[in-house]
């Protein structure tokens, strides 16, 4: 679901979607394992050498030539803290892979005769969202299904707008007050928030009103026998299989991205709503693991029949419309065996040394998966990981060792190619902004800067003066227990003994539970974005990890004689899309917060 991750300069891939199970080609390797002693030793030593803390487990399917499916599956490594294994059945979060069940439950309702009025791929979202809006008057009036699902509504990430607790109906009403980052169908930019909308269409527009994920469970997993996959965290942590998240604290990367650091379980990301979801069941919410997803790869192989009664549970023509691409996400190959990417609905599609490929890739703390099919092969490959820092690399690197097998191609090295990547991507990214020795603080004094600030779109937000050596101001009750708490709750993050300047606030977002406003110059602070997680240890309870760190600010002023601040930096433009100007702070801002 969160892209902060280092895949586009990986490979600048995600690879991707194609027509149907009616021209299949066998694979040249069909019929002889993949999942072989030396596919074991690869997968064992990368998690080794990679000093990975968690494990991965692998599910790859195969049309055999008499129409039958091979299917392997299996586990590597650890899937929690008290040293479990990971299995074929560990439950991991899939993040973004749930994309395609959105897209395709919305193709289900396209395909419904019976639906009055019925609907289709180019529906106005005007005409079946209540409350929908936009800024831009065009994407306002022209939006239709298929241009959220192919991430083309002008629209950034946003992804810090909403909590997870936040209902639909809310969540609609703040579109309407977030700027575009470009025009109306003019590029690719990934935008998890069009696919929570996309969530509601089922509660919008049939009589009954279900929940989405009630929804898919009904005309998707249930059919399908998906009997271990679900949005719900009480249900997947009931049945004891749920692997924890890894992150590593102390992570030296700026040394090497593969550092050892201190292996610590996360909390799941995302435990609210049960089996009514939550708002970031649309965009990234399925829990599953390999035996599920080996089904779930068969079906989508067999153009949406069941693997084993041959049953139609998705038209074909809905997965086809979903894999087909609209929009460009990467225009040239960016490796000798790449092609060029473009983007259906939940689904990339491009070729991997001359196979067409349907894939995606998902990212949640704790969590990644990549998905694979190449659909003239009967070939699909799904990667299920634990590893927060690492996990897109090592899903990544996995995945195309795995196709190398299954495809009967010679096995390029991607072990060092990822691995150098990632090296690559780590060293060159931006140093922190170095404050000015001569700095100037706020021309009204930093502590007129503390206090509630209010956007329509992102909510109110309450920063908090972190007390200085030379610094005090009168706090509010949440900024008192906010405060009282820096040392233990936030270790760290703010140098008490410090004279710069530090403004905190509690956000409570499901990628950040935290806002650091550091003092650089004048007016303009830089903005960091931070988690806090326990330990179990008694003597040093929590310990934090940032989001988002190095290159965004927030900078002060008067609009029409009112103080506020903007964030410059933190909504995930698409690449290639240029910052905002203007000749005020809150016209080049991306979100603009006022002071109650």
């Amino acid at each position: 679901m969160m892209h902060f991750d280092l895949l586009a300069t990986l490979y600048s891939c995600f690879i991707f979607a194609f027509p149907l199970a009616s021209v299949l080609a066998q694979s040249p390797s069909s019929g002889s394992p993949v999942l072989t002693p030396e596919i074991d030793a690869f997968i064992n030593g990368l998690l080794s050498d990679w000093n990975s803390p968690g494990g991965l487990s692998v599910a790859v399917v195969r049309k055999a030539d008499n129409g039958t499916w091979d299917v392997e599956t299996k586990g590597y490594g650890l899937a929690k803290a008290d040293g479990t294994n990971v299995t074929e059945r560990t439950l991991f979060s899939v993040g973004s892979n749930s994309k395609l069940f959105t897209a395709l439950a919305t193709g289900l309702l396209v395909a419904n005769q019976s639906l009055e009025p019925s609907i289709s791929w180019d529906t106005k979202i005007k005409n079946i969202i209540p409350g929908w809006g936009l800024t831009d008057p065009v994407a306002n009036e022209e939006a239709a299904i298929v241009d959220l699902m192919s991430h083309r509504t002008g629209m950034p990430r946003h992804d810090f707008v909403a909590s997870l607790a936040a209902n639909m109906t809310d969540v609609i009403q703040k579109f309407r007050f977030l700027k575009p980052s470009a025009e109306f169908r003019q590029t690719f930019q990934y935008t998890n928030i069009m696919y929570t909308l996309l969530s509601y269409i089922p509660a919008s527009v049939l009589p009954s009103r279900p929940s989405f994920t009630r929804y898919v469970k009904a005309n998707i997993f249930d059919p399908l026998g998906m009997s271990s996959t679900t949005y719900s965290f009480d249900a997947a942590n009931a049945t004891g299989n749920l692997a924890d998240g890894f992150k590593k604290q102390q992570l030296n990367s700026s040394a090497s991205p593969f550092d050892s650091g201190i292996p610590r379980a996360l909390p799941f990301w995302a435990q609210i709503g049960g089996e009514d979801g939550n708002s970031g069941s649309g965009p990234g919410g399925i829990i599953s693991n390999a035996v599920d997803m080996a089904s779930w790869l068969q079906v989508l192989l067999s153009g949406g029949q069941h693997p084993v009664t041959g049953e139609s549970v998705i038209p074909a023509e809905v997965i086809q419309t979903v894999s087909s691409g609209v929009t460009i996400f990467t225009p040239s190959a960016q490796q000798p065996f790449l092609s060029p990417v473009v983007y259906g609905g939940g689904q990339f599609q491009s070729t991997y040394r001359g196979h067409v490929a349907a894939e995606h890739d998902g990212n949640v703390p704790g969590f990644n998966s990549f998905l694979s099919r190449f659909p003239f092969d009967g070939v699909g490959i799904a990667v299920l990981t634990n590893d927060d820092q690492l996990g897109s690399s090592i899903s990544l690197a996995v995945k195309y060792h795995l196709a190398d097998q299954a495809l009967g191609l010679s096995p390029l090295d991607h072990k060092t190619i990822v691995g150098d990547a990632l090296v690559t991507a780590f060293q060159s990214s931006p140093p922190p902004m170095q404050r000015p020795a001569n700095a100037t603080l706020p021309p009204n004094g930093i502590e007129s800067l503390a206090g509630v600030y209010d956007d329509p779109a992102y909510g109110r937000i309450e920063l908090c003066l972190a007390p200085t050596p030379t610094t005090m101001v009168a706090i509010s009750p949440a900024c008192e227990a906010l405060l009282s708490n820096i040392t233990t709750v936030l270790p760290g993050t703010v140098d008490l003994n410090s004279t710069i300047p530090t403004l905190l606030a509690k956000w409570d977002r499901p990628f950040g539970e935290y806002v650091r406003l550091t003092h650089f110059d004048e007016s303009i602070f830089g903005l960091s974005i931070f988690n806090s997680y326990p330990t179990g240890n008694i003597t040093a309870p929590f310990w934090t990890s940032p989001v988002v760190v190095s290159g965004p600010i927030a900078e002060f002023a008067l609009d029409n004689g009112t103080l506020g601040f903007g964030m410059i930096g933190v909504w995930g433009s698409g690449d290639g899309v240029p910052e905002l100007v203007g000749s005020t702070v809150r016209e080049r801002s991306e979100v603009w917060f006022t002071k109650m």
